[in-house]
């Protein structure tokens, strides 16, 4: 572009100029965030490294190497390996696991939010309910087991109560916490523009709540993934925890890792999810980056 067209044209000239500043911000972005993909990768890298070394330096038969178990997931997966029981059967046993922690987080957060609002702002319903939740809420979902068993007989229905309950305490309190952290001065704000009721949980509470309530669904998510090994000890045949449990009990150790490396790497994907939604409807927010 000549000097001339640009003079005579402030817009073009403009345009032409902030070109190459956009192209820096995105090569700085680009950068920034192949140096966080290389950040987070040098300790699994490193465990894989030092697992490996262990095991050959001891020599051990019971716990396999990084290979071995690589070998693992991809006959888990694909077969064509071991050709035994759980060769290819990946995509059932994730699928059911799949439904039954999401169907217990999904029904964690249905109760826990709703409930963690009127909880938080309702006095006379936290003073009912509060004394109760905080008599439940340390007994270890473990304990459960037994009763989850005669209420839902042996089964998937059994799988999905435990995640429910490990799912539930964090949401709710969480919310109940986002709630009682609002701001008093917003309520004085909504109550001076008339609103009130419904429209103050909608307008109000439910905004500035939504901070913690994803903490709280991070947090349900997790632990639904933690306790779905625990579930599936209901006497389910197929499932992640139902192989882990058969692993041990075969002392297939490759077996019991493959299952907990597959939880892991899914917990972290349902994880990141959570965090692009969180990021999604916080956007609002500048103080919030997940």
């Amino acid at each position: 572009m000549s000097l001339e067209s640009a003079v005579t044209n402030p817009d073009v000239g403009r345009a032409a100029a902030a070109k190459p500043v956009a192209a820096r911000i995105g090569a700085r972005k680009l950068r920034a965030k192949l140096r966080a993909v290389l950040l987070a990768a040098i300790v699994p890298i490193g465990l894989l490294l030092l697992w490996d070394v262990m095991v050959r330096w001891t020599g051990t038969r019971l716990i396999p190497s990084p290979w071995g178990v690589a070998l693992m997931m991809w006959d888990f997966a694909f077969g064509g390996i071991y050709d035994d029981a759980y060769s290819g059967s990946l995509p059932i046993h994730f699928w059911k696991s799949v439904q039954r922690v999401y169907g217990g987080f999904f029904l964690a957060a249905l109760a826990g939010i709703p409930l963690g609002l009127m909880l938080g702002r309702i006095p006379l319903l936290r003073a009912m309910l509060d004394p109760t939740l905080s008599l439940l809420r340390p007994i270890p979902v473990t304990a459960w087991l037994p009763l989850s068993m005669i209420f839902f007989g042996l089964g998937p229905k059994s799988a999905v109560f435990l995640v429910f309950l490990g799912a539930f305490y964090p949401i709710l309190l969480n919310t109940v916490f986002g709630v009682k952290s609002v701001d008093v001065r917003l309520f004085e704000a909504a109550g001076m523009l008339g609103c009130s009721g419904p429209q103050l949980f909608r307008a109000v509470v439910l905004p500035a709540s939504l901070p913690s309530i994803f903490n709280g669904l991070r947090l349900g998510a997790s632990f639904a993934w933690i306790l779905i090994v625990v579930g599936e000890m209901t006497g389910v045949p197929e499932g992640l925890g139902a192989v882990i449990m058969d692993g041990r009990t075969l002392s297939r150790t490759d077996l019991v890792i493959t299952g907990m490396i597959i939880i892991g790497v899914t917990g972290f994907v349902s994880d990141r999810l959570l965090v692009l939604l969180s990021n999604h409807f916080l956007r609002w927010s500048p103080q919030h980056h997940a």
